[in-house]
């Protein structure tokens, strides 16, 4: 199943639990970049817009580079010091109902991308854009939850009646009314889709991508045709955060290092073998979007340029360079 390895709970940010043994051993050299920059933004927004909304955040990391210790920082900067309300969202809260994620695999029996959550058409973009409309207009919504242990790790969205509210003036905790800064964080956040003429010359350069030609070329089609509808999302951004690795690769050893870690603490984890066919379930979107990202998701809104920060690491997840975009 493809799901964001580090997903930051999807609830307005109050205190800070203790981040787990391997997070913790990821220095944070991440947010003495990332905090600054988002201040510089909110500050400019709020001198150049006659009447600002909600300032949104877009933010991608590819899986297991530490993004939840980067998310919290950042979340706990702006709620605690700047007094702004910071709703940290993850986009996995919106994935189709179980109902829903079964019928779109049945139509699509022959395509092993839409099997299961993840991948682009996986998600409810009309109730993510229903939601992230009431967050720009400042009215009273409710935030979905999704429960990826339900039937049996298929997963399912869990019912309305849990979901918790949002920008509601008779709330008795007022962190969760009124949100000035809404962060959206996920694995595909910022993916645009491709000419198909691109994913073509992709799909045919086998020396460059490794898992394209497990699928079909109509197959990938269908994912870059339903990433079309995720990108009126990603074009209310105000700014955007961008953590790469100078090597995707390494994102196999990372969630590698997740479950042996499970493994020692928890006593289950994935093997080896099911680590592999796990990430190969996601990374042909990263073969195929990930340039995209590096080279700008507001590339074609000149102006928006100077509102992307894109942080690259290492091995060993430390900042090797940064750059505005």
């Amino acid at each position: 199943m493809m799901d964001t390895v580090d997903s930051v709970s999807s609830q307005p940010f109050t205190a800070v639990d203790p981040a787990p043994p391997l997070q913790s051993r990821i220095i944070d050299d991440k947010s003495p970049l990332c905090i600054p920059f988002i201040l510089s933004k909110i500050a400019e927004y709020n001198t150049n817009t006659l009447q600002p909304h909600p300032f949104i955040i877009g933010l991608n990391g590819v899986q297991g580079v530490g993004k939840t210790t980067l998310v919290k920082a950042l979340a706990e900067t702006l709620q605690e010091r700047e007094g702004l309300n910071t709703l940290v969202v993850s986009i996995d809260d919106f994935y189709l109902t179980h109902e829903d994620q079964l019928r779109l695999a049945e139509e699509n029996s022959d395509n092993a991308l839409v099997q299961y959550r993840g991948e682009p058409g996986t998600h409810d973009l009309p109730l993510l854009t229903s939601f992230l409309t009431s967050i720009l207009t400042s009215q009273p919504t409710h935030l979905p939850r999704y429960d990826k242990s339900a039937h049996s790790g298929l997963g399912d969205r869990l019912p309305p009646s849990t979901f918790p509210p949002i920008n509601d003036p008779d709330l008795s905790r007022p962190e969760h009314g009124n949100i000035r800064v809404l962060i959206l964080e996920g694995w595909l956040t910022g993916f645009r889709s491709l000419p198909p003429s691109v994913i073509r010359q992709k799909y045919l350069d086998l020396k460059n991508h490794k898992t394209l030609s497990h699928h079909k070329l109509e197959h990938l089609l269908f994912i870059n045709e339903q990433l079309q509808r995720y990108e009126e999302v990603w074009d209310q951004f105000d700014a955007f955060i961008h953590i790469d690795a100078q090597d995707l690769e390494w994102v196999y050893e990372w969630r590698l290092e997740q479950e042996e870690q499970m493994r020692r603490e928890k006593g289950v984890g994935m093997s080896e073998d099911m680590v592999s066919k796990f990430v190969d379930g996601y990374f042909p979107a990263y073969e195929l979007y990930e340039d995209g990202v590096r080279e700008g998701v507001f590339r074609a809104d000149e102006s928006k340029k100077g509102r992307q920060l894109r942080i690259v690491v290492g091995r060993d997840r430390g900042v090797v360079e940064h750059m505005v975009i």
